[in-house]
């Protein structure tokens, strides 16, 4: 009989449920707040306290903002708005300036009329009190009705009550806050040109609001010393390398500090961002469409475009002032106006051929640069990042304003009229020679039973998530690759040459071209409008070109072609860059790999240049290096030997040892194992992901080095000559 046992007690019981008091909820998923704890959502923290004063901007009662990058991580937002309420809230009973730094959906934004925000880009009204959770420190400076009012906190904790610290006769607020590194364990490196893009960005949505940025991070604490004493300011950095500030309104900007330093103010609106995101490419047509219009139930809808002679489309979406990466409804309702109005349009006045079908969205937007801004009283995101907007009215608001606009702009404006009809006629006519290219390409795999290519050499899983393509440069890196790789994993597509520069291509030229038709089938998900990610047969593809300047022009080629047609694979983190080292060092039994000339300097030591060093050019060289590994010279560790760490390395180099040295210049010249070993071996390979930090400023450094506008280029080059690393 057996033996009866009592049943286990239920742990599941009240006691297990956790209540996160205050904003503990935010530094417990903080990616729920602010997207990632990587360089996005730290740059986040900045949008978030910026909003706060753009709103001041946007609702008349601010003109002139500063976001200043200081010494010890710290960030400090002024503005010259209304400054935040001090005064004891009647419900909770603290001052409204704490409630606001330390509560989550408190703040003005939620106050009707009366709070004087008409619109606003902070609706869910955790902004500040999110930035104050994730930072360590964290002070607020408020210039209100003749006091200057402070407040303090660390990690969303208050350290003592709102207290009155002096008079002025300014307002606003001055907000400095450090980034949090238990929580950001990336790193806290602010990008100043990403700050300065985003804030560009921000002064042409809000007309007369003058916006600067300023770097100060490197400026000497004498330097600072200084320029407050010239300024009749309190101003120093204190033993903790961080700035200390004189509690008035202070515009760095204004010091005598030599700081980065960028200043925006913009009057002509989104028809000044269309012309500046359109400055590196040809327009078609001379005037640029401009509408700026209330509706019933929506402040206001601001709409720009122009059309260039491109094969890609820019729309970008704001909703109360803040970019809106996955667009949403406003966008929805602009191109479907866009469509509609464009064919009818052409049906009237006879500019597309009976017969034809009629524009797609596709169509439509080819080579068109628009911006769409909507402004809303009562306004949804999905999503507290506020990458979409979800506000239904908002759709048909667009539509309603800019059909009729664009309607009229059309029959007013014959020319440009015209203009815009021919590059869609062309674009549709593209569109219909790339169907048939690619049916044909499908199709002639599907009937000779090969859908993949025959240079592929294929892996054995069939799991996606842990299968992985290398797109290697040519056959000799190829073989190789093949040889040495994990037949179960690791699959080898090699390429030969530099494929097609697709900037400027169609999609009919670019499946006639053997080399990226390989790709496109290897990678299964196909191209265009059948483009399906969840099809993907490798979720790692990695790109492992050689380090040389042809190697680097073929990744960039490859890029080029995932970033015009399979940019979800980039979204998605799909894409790698593989890291080869640079060098091969080899003394009796032991060998290192060094992947930087920094890393091999600082392990050899200052004496180096009495190293000898073999280029790998030859099947001589390598036979000459193999030869010199088994003959050591006078000082060399003989076989046997203990090998030596690469602090020895470097003390037995300044005694003129010969340690040979091997200068890797493609992955063909590495035999299998070496490739293996250093590049390809999940246990010890470096690899890059490729990320999107800023889709438009990547969109425009693809247009300007792979695009036709050649000035452009050698512009640039020339500029930043001085900054490129040169393997000659």
């Amino acid at each position: 009989m057996a033996k009866e046992t009592k049943p286990k007690k239920d742990a599941y019981g009240a006691d297990a449920i956790q209540v996160l008091e205050g904003l503990e909820p935010v530094r417990k998923r903080p990616g729920m707040y602010i997207g990632t704890t990587g360089p996005e959502g730290l740059h986040h923290l900045i949008w978030e306290i910026f909003d706060n004063s753009r709103d001041e901007a946007m609702g008349g009662f601010a003109n002139d903002i500063e976001i200043a990058l200081l010494p010890g991580n710290r960030i400090r937002v002024v503005d010259n708005g209304r400054g935040i309420p001090v005064d004891v809230h009647k419900q909770t009973k603290v001052s409204a300036l704490e409630m606001v730094m330390t509560v989550l959906h408190a703040g003005g934004k939620f106050g009707g009329d009366d709070s004087g925000y008409k619109v606003s880009g902070g609706l869910h009204g955790v902004g500040a009190s999110v930035v104050n959770a994730l930072s360590v420190y964290t002070q607020v400076l408020v210039h209100k009705d003749g006091g200057i009012y402070m407040q303090e906190y660390a990690i969303g904790k208050k350290k003592a009550a709102v207290k009155k610290i002096g008079s002025t006769k300014a307002h606003g607020t001055i907000t400095m806050f450090e980034p949090d590194p238990t929580i950001f364990k990336e790193g806290i490196v602010f990008d100043f040109n990403k700050v300065v893009n985003h804030m560009r960005q921000q002064a042409y949505l809000v007309r007369g609001l003058r916006i600067s940025v300023i770097d100060a991070r490197t400026v000497p604490a004498e330097a600072f010393a200084a320029a407050g004493e010239k300024a009749k300011l309190d101003l120093w950095i204190g033993k903790d390398g961080r700035l200390e500030i004189d509690q008035n309104i202070v515009y760095l900007r204004d010091l005598d500090i030599e700081a980065l330093s960028e200043t925006f103010y913009f009057e002509g609106g989104l028809a000044s961002l269309v012309k500046f995101n359109n400055r590196l490419l040809k327009p078609v047509h001379k005037n640029v469409f401009y509408v700026e219009k209330g509706i019933e139930g929506v402040e206001s809808v601001e709409v720009a475009l122009q059309y260039v002679d491109d094969v890609s489309a820019r729309v970008t979406g704001f909703a109360n002032n803040t970019y809106n990466s996955e667009g949403g409804t406003h966008i929805t309702g602009f191109k479907t106006a866009l469509t509609r109005i464009l064919n009818a349009y052409a049906k009237k006045n006879n500019l597309a051929k009976d017969g034809e079908d009629n524009f797609t969205g596709d169509d439509a937007q080819e080579g068109l640069t628009a911006v769409v801004s909507v402004k809303l009283r009562e306004i949804q995101f999905e999503g507290q990042t506020k990458a979409k907007l979800g506000s239904v009215e908002a759709q048909s608001a667009v539509a309603t304003v800019f059909g009729d606009s664009f309607s009229a702009f059309l029959e007013e404006n014959p020319d440009d009229a015209r203009a815009i009809i021919g590059k869609i006629v062309l674009a549709m006519k593209a569109r219909k020679a790339a169907k048939a290219a690619k049916d044909s390409v499908l199709r002639k795999g599907a009937l000779e039973g090969m859908t993949l290519p025959g240079k592929l050499a294929d892996c054995q899983s069939s799991d996606p998530a842990e299968s992985e393509l290398f797109i290697v440069e040519g056959d000799s890196a190829g073989g190789s690759a093949k040889t040495g790789r994990d037949r179960r994993i690791q699959a080898i597509l090699p390429l030969r040459g530099k494929i097609l520069n697709i900037e400027r291509a169609r999609l009919d030229k670019m499946l006639a071209s053997e080399q990226i038709k390989n790709l496109v089938l290897a990678l299964g998900t196909a191209i265009g409008d059948t483009f399906d990610i969840s099809k993907l047969r490798y979720h790692k593809i990695v790109l492992a070109t050689d380090a040389d300047v042809d190697g680097a022009h073929i990744r960039t080629l490859i890029l080029t072609l995932l970033y015009r047609y399979f940019k979800p694979l980039l979204d998605g983190g799909f894409v790698y860059i593989a890291q080869p080292p640079l060098y091969k060092v080899k003394r009796g039994k032991e060998i290192l790999y060094f992947y930087t000339e920094e890393e091999k300097v600082k392990a050899m030591g200052k004496e180096v240049n009495e190293v000898e060093q073999i280029e790998n050019d030859t099947d001589d060289s390598r036979a000459r290096l193999l030869a010199a590994a088994e003959a050591p010279a006078d000082g060399e560790i003989a076989e046997g030997e203990e090998s030596s760490s690469d602090d020895e390395i470097g003390k037995s180099a300044g005694k003129n040892a010969k340690v040979h040295i091997q200068r890797y210049k493609g992955l063909g010249e590495m035999n299998p194992e070496e490739l293996w070993e250093t590049t390809m071996d999940p246990a010890r390979r470096i690899l890059k992901k490729v990320t999107i930090d800023d889709a438009s400023e990547a969109d425009k450094v693809f247009d300007m080095l792979m695009g036709t506008d050649v000035p452009a280029r050698k512009s640039f080059i020339q500029s930043n000559a001085k900054l490129a690393t040169l393997d000659i």
